[in-house]
């Protein structure tokens, strides 16, 4: 008895979901050894860690990715992250385009390799370069977060004198707590 059973019965094609986003791996070692590069587009939504940082959660973010060794033999990854977010501005609190342009150049080494510049006070003068850990599974798009993350500034602003402030004194009376007690006292 032969029992065939198939995906798409009748061939009713009823599966139009949405294909689940595929990350990318790499062996990093392998990467750079080779040479190899990667590029692509990511959607800002699909980087969790960076959307506390942003104001709006729309956009593509452009990258490559490339692998290399250096003179002394080691390998490298270089991070090249093209694009625009929306952060938002600690002054007025509002929408902030922030242009983004990373270029990075991250050292690849072993867990002895890494103990080894932390017990010479982070690498000297020799240490031009990030080390991270040369990883068999390296998820590309963390790395590229955590990257785009050490990148941004700690309090975003607009350029002096282009935040958008209410102007009318009332607006700004109304939001002080001050003005709030300054009404119960005259009551």
């Amino acid at each position: 008895m032969t029992i065939a059973m198939t995906f798409d019965r009748g061939r009713r094609k009823i599966y139009h979901a949405r294909l689940m986003y595929a990350r990318p791996f790499i062996d990093s070692l392998d990467f750079a050894r080779n040479g190899q590069q990667l590029s692509g587009e990511v959607p800002v939504v699909e980087l969790p860690r960076l959307l506390d940082e942003l104001e709006n959660l729309s956009g593509i973010l452009r990258y490559v990715v490339r692998g290399g060794v250096d003179k002394q033999g080691i390998p490298w990854i270089e991070i090249s992250v093209d694009g625009h977010c929306q952060l938002r501005c600690q002054r007025c609190m509002n929408s902030l385009d922030f242009p983004l342009q990373l270029d990075t150049r991250l050292l690849l080494r072993d867990q002895a390799g890494l103990d080894e510049l932390d017990d010479n006070g982070a690498g000297g003068d020799e240490e031009e370069f990030d080390s991270i850990l040369a990883d068999p599974h390296l998820n590309v798009l963390d790395l590229l977060e955590e990257e785009i993350l050490l990148s941004l500034p700690i309090a975003s602003k607009h350029e002096l004198g282009a935040c958008q402030v209410a102007d009318s004194e009332n607006a700004a009376e109304e939001k002080s707590p001050f003005a709030v007690l300054a009404k119960l006292k005259r009551s």
